[in-house]
């Protein structure tokens, strides 16, 4: 099973906690405001999971994807 992350943006303070954790997947716009980019592949799952844990405001989820 493949995962995504999502926004929350009304919630999103842009704090930039989730880019810090996870650059591979998560791109700050010119405000700080995160920009998911791709599919959560297996081998980043933990680090996503570590990113949804650490937002301060809870903007960040973790879904499923279907495929």
């Amino acid at each position: 099973m493949s995962h995504r992350l999502r926004v929350d943006w009304p919630a999103c303070k842009g704090r930039g906690l989730c880019f810090e954790i996870l650059p591979e997947r998560v791109a700050l716009d010119e405000w700080g405001y995160p920009i998911v980019t791709g599919e959560v592949t297996p081998d980043l799952l933990a680090l996503a999971r570590e990113a949804v844990r650490s937002c301060p405001t809870l903007a960040l989820r973790l879904v499923p994807t279907q495929r």
